[in-house]
């Protein structure tokens, strides 16, 4: 380290906020990489008697800082708040869990007791889970509080290692005489989807003593949100839920509501952007007009309401005297119906808790709104089967796929040669929408790095879906050819490298999807097995396929020439019919 930066370094201390048990490093912007790039932060942290609160947010932190830091943890019994937040900028997410490892291996070690833990804004992954998971199931986090995960990627399968983790710890501090109290969950933008939202669902139900959950912005459907619903009625202390800029649907909605009327500490309700609908706001009226009498927020805004049940809504709210807003812009009303909602709320003297309706959608015609939920329902529904399908496992494993297999499949039987739709320039979002051997070169060089960091290999649905639109493309030219097995090397490369990835589910499902495995659910299998099984045929030959997944794949193939063979067998015998 220069000294220069060191100087540079000393100046940002100085700036250091010490007081009421915290020492905050929170915005310096420091570059911590090695021990010596740590020295003066471990020097502040050493001498810092009665250590309670550590802010090192709006840092950065390499695997070697974090080893010194943590070492200087090890003697803070009195550590309570952790607030870590957007402390890896710039990392690679490789270096993300061994310093998460280290700081938490030291909390235990001091024996802290940890009220406090904000990692937000971190882009770990399902892998940085991992990185704090014994955290989480130790003694320092028996006495939680607060858990903040806003932002950090962890997908489904982070989903559930954490969902995981707070059972154990619950059910370790419960054997101590003193079972996990957390109140706060935030885990917004983290793409936990269906799966994710009902493994933590299950740990809410158990925990029970939840006061506020936010969970923005994480793709949930009306299973997802269901699970939810139910875990929250058994958090009777429930303050504020905010699920904004999820998927709920009539069904979701109705759940909620259900639940809604069993909850008496309800302050804030954010359930904008979540497509409840007019049916779906109504069930949440009831609940609200039964009881919520410490509501002071409820957010229904853009969620395709119509003019009766927006009425419903403000009707609803006639005796709730601690509101001070109603959220229902971005719906479907009209200006009449605007105009009668504030004549509404002016009648119970609370015309200013009615927000802006400046983006309201006009009034639309009538139009059969069940029938369009009904099948936005059953697509969602499709969808959620679809990722259980992928998550259900067997003992599969392939072998290499050869030549004289392949060679088998007659290309007219097979191959199908996809309409290239016009496009706008090519991105990887256009080329996975429409894909095409012209858009896949017209990536450029960097094709398969684009894809591979594009695609949540957290998710074995997402997965087998890109792999099948690359494979889709294959054409045996040499430009062609290239780009399709290198960008398959760079994304199944991830894949299997990834702790988290599932591969005995992503055979079953690939399978599935290539018609040759029966699936109970209705599944869209693809057009042509052409270009998927050369795809496998070059994939099972590289050196991160799994060795280990071996004769079911195989066997596939296998069956598949037997099928060949048998039509070209009946084909011949029609010929000389003819004949």
């Amino acid at each position: 380290m220069a000294s220069e930066d060191i100087t540079k370094l000393v100046e940002s201390l100085a700036k250091t906020k010490v007081g009421g048990g915290q020492l905050s490093f929170k915005g310096q912007s420091l570059k911590l990489n090695t021990a010596e790039d740590a020295e003066e932060v471990i020097k502040q942290i050493e001498e810092f008697d009665g250590l309670e609160a550590l802010r090192l947010e709006g840092n950065t932190v390499g695997v070697e800082a974090a080893k010194v830091i943590a070492k200087a943890l090890e003697k803070k019994s009195e550590l309570k708040r952790c607030h870590w937040s957007d402390m890896f900028t710039g990392r690679l997410r490789s270096e993300i869990p061994p310093a998460l490892i280290s700081l938490g291996d030291a909390l235990i070690t001091a024996g802290a007791q940890l009220v406090e833990l904000d990692l937000s804004d971190n882009a770990f992954g399902p892998d940085g889970v991992r990185g704090f998971e014994a955290l989480l199931k130790s003694p320092a986090c028996y006495t939680l509080q607060e858990l903040k995960l806003n932002n950090c990627g962890m997908g489904i399968g982070g989903g559930k290692i954490l969902a995981a983790a707070l059972k154990d710890c619950h059910r370790k501090s419960s054997a101590q005489g003193k079972p996990l109290a957390l109140k706060i969950f935030v885990a917004g933008r983290n793409r936990l989807e269906n799966d994710g939202a009902t493994a933590l669902a299950e740990a809410f139900g158990i925990i029970g003593t939840l006061e506020e959950v936010h969970m923005p912005q994480n793709g949930i459907n009306h299973p997802g949100i269901t699970a939810l619903a139910q875990a929250f009625a058994i958090n009777p202390l429930l303050k504020v839920i905010n699920l904004n800029d999820n998927t709920f649907t009539e069904k979701g909605a109705v759940a909620m509501a259900e639940t809604l009327k069993a909850l008496r500490q309800i302050e804030v309700i954010n359930f904008g952007d979540c497509l409840v609908r007019s049916k779906g706001a109504v069930a949440i009226a009831d609940a609200v007009k039964e009881g919520l009498h410490k509501l002071k927020e409820l957010n229904l805004s853009f969620c395709e309401i119509k003019r009766d049940a927006a009425l419903t809504v403000a009707e609803a709210v006639e005796d709730k005297t601690e509101l001070e807003k109603l959220d229902l812009n971005g719906n479907c009303l009209g200006e009449e119906v605007c105009e009668q909602l504030h004549e509404i709320l002016e009648g119970f003297n609370m015309a200013s808790v009615l927000g802006s309706l400046s983006d309201d959608e006009g009034e639309e015609e009538d139009e059969d709104e069940e029938e369009d939920e009904e099948e936005e329902e059953e697509e969602e529904e499709q969808k959620q089967l679809e990722e259980r399908g992928a998550e259900e496992q067997e003992s599969l494993t392939p072998k290499k796929i050869i030549d004289s297999q392949v060679s088998l499949l007659p290309d007219r039987f097979l191959f199908h040669q996809m309409e290239e739709l016009p496009s706008p320039p090519v991105d990887v979002a256009t080329f996975l929408a429409f894909p095409s051997p012209e858009k896949l070169l017209r990536l450029g060089p960097k094709c398969s790095v684009l894809i591979a960091q594009q695609t949540d290999t957290s998710d074995v649905e997402k997965v087998v879906a890109t792999l099948l639109r690359i494979s889709s493309v294959f054409k045996d030219e040499a430009s062609v050819k290239t780009a399709v097995h290198e960008t398959t090397d760079a994304l199944m490369k991830k894949a299997f490298s990834s702790a988290t990835f599932n591969s005995d589910a992503f055979i079953t499902n690939l399978l599935v999807h290539m018609g040759l495995l029966k699936s109970e659910e209705k599944i869209k299998t693809v057009p042509s097995l052409y270009g998927i099984l050369m795809t496998l045929n070059h994939m099972v030959q590289q050196d991160y396929f799994p060795k280990s997944l071996a004769p079911v794949l195989s066997a596939f193939v296998t069956k598949i020439s037997i099928l060949m063979g048998l039509y070209f067998i009946l084909f011949t015998a029609v010929c000389e019919v003819q004949r």
